[in-house]
């Protein structure tokens, strides 16, 4: 399937990256690599795909940000209650995620796209918090760019050597599912913080 998109040249290259922002199957980083190695013959091709693969992230990630924006902040904090104990995400945690988000709307945005899973979900909560559009789309155009690049340049770098591709894609994915773990785990014990004394005389209303 991916070669029969990919005969739509640059177009089709775009499209294959907008099609994972929205559902990111195969992983973006699975699906980079082997572009870089089977669709840049020379450097002029992967710089056309670099930017090419970012416009279609970027609109891929626009599609998440109009979605929350339609959601609004009071569904989206009433699933966190109801669902978010499930992917070990606290109510309070995500009230302080949601808090740091708004002070830092350009530099988280942008980080999160070099982060496997946020740099998809991220703009959804953007859309929730109504961010401002143009800063939160400069950061994930230039996030996406970096993001991609990297992969790209990796791929067309292997592409003449005895790699298989199929075997490198499993090894990055097991490589980028512990860095999540980790990234979870360490999110849920930085949010963990002693309960502070009350004040003598407080009482519990």
């Amino acid at each position: 399937m991916i070669p029969s998109i990919l005969g739509f040249g640059l177009f089709g290259a775009a499209g294959l990256a907008f099609t994972e922002k929205i559902s990111p199957v195969p992983p973006s980083h699975v699906l980079l690599l082997f572009l870089g190695m089977t669709a840049a013959p020379d450097m002029q091709t992967l710089v056309a795909l670099m930017f090419a693969t970012m416009v279609g992230s970027t609109l891929g990630s626009m599609i998440w940000y109009a979605g929350g924006n339609w959601l609004g902040p009071d569904r989206a904090d009433a699933a966190v209650k109801r669902f978010g104990k499930y992917v070990f995400l606290k109510h309070a945690t995500y009230q302080k995620l949601t808090q740091a988000y708004r002070r830092n709307n350009f530099r988280a945005s942008l980080i999160a796209q070099l982060v496997p899973v946020a740099r998809t979900y991220l703009a959804l909560e953007a859309g929730v918090l109504r961010l401002s559009f143009v800063p939160f789309a400069l950061a994930t155009l230039c996030g996406a760019l970096i993001w991609n690049s990297a992969f790209l340049i990796g791929g067309y770098l292997m592409r003449d050597g005895d790699h298989d591709p199929v075997t490198i894609g499993f090894r990055i994915i097991a490589i980028v599912v512990a860095a999540e773990i980790i990234f979870l785990f360490a999110l849920r014990h930085s949010t963990r913080r002693p309960v502070e004394d009350r004040p003598p005389g407080e009482t519990h209303q």
